[in-house]
């Protein structure tokens, strides 16, 4: 039986939001899967790369963690992250791939372990998968017999982009879908 949470506590996750338009674009490509492959599960949240699943805390307590993460994001500096291609974890995610890049993967090392730490959030179910970053296009409902046709579709479509990462976002959920609550900029950005 799944715990149901108090109704102070809310449910977030740390993520990077990609500028426009990279993410006008992204989210275009998202609305087109869902119309036409019945699928609108990846529509509940704005394009993005997790760096933090959900976790749960509470709303009252929201000024200590966007607090304990700003702290975190003024020792960060910013770095230029590449898109390239799909990819899909068969038969139901389809999502745009992020190549190997070392500053991401240093930025979410150090995220997770000041979360721990700093803020005592843990997400032990996760604690064996690699972190594998991308942008999900399509996932969840996403059926098994449409799977193929949309991979078949998008395995061999050009998409190709790079942008600045500046900062991280925290996203809160209001019961139905996942929204960007604050925004936090790396260094001395503004």
């Amino acid at each position: 039986m799944k715990k149901i949470p108090p109704d102070d506590i809310e449910k977030y996750f740390l993520a990077i939001i990609p500028p426009s338009p990279v993410f006008d674009e992204i989210q275009t490509i998202k609305e087109y899967i869902g119309n036409k492959f019945n699928c609108r599960a990846a529509l509940r949240s704005p394009p993005h790369i997790t760096l933090h699943m959900p976790f749960w805390w509470k709303e009252k307590k929201e000024d200590t963690l966007c607090r304990s993460i700003d702290k975190f994001c003024k020792n960060q500096p910013p770095f230029i992250l590449t898109l390239s291609a799909f990819g899909a974890f068969e038969p139901r995610v389809i999502f745009i791939d992020v190549p190997e890049n070392e500053p991401l993967k240093k930025l979410q090392y150090q995220l997770h372990r000041f979360c721990k730490i700093e803020l005592n959030l843990f997400n032990a179910h996760y604690r064996e998968l690699p972190f594998r970053p991308h942008l999900t296009v399509a996932f969840r409902d996403l059926k098994k017999e449409m799977f193929y046709p949309a991979w078949q579709e998008f395995q061999t479509t050009s998409f190709h982009h790079s942008f600045e990462v500046s900062g991280i976002c925290i996203l809160k959920h209001n019961g139905k879908v996942w929204l960007p609550f604050q925004f936090f900029s790396f260094g001395n950005n503004t």
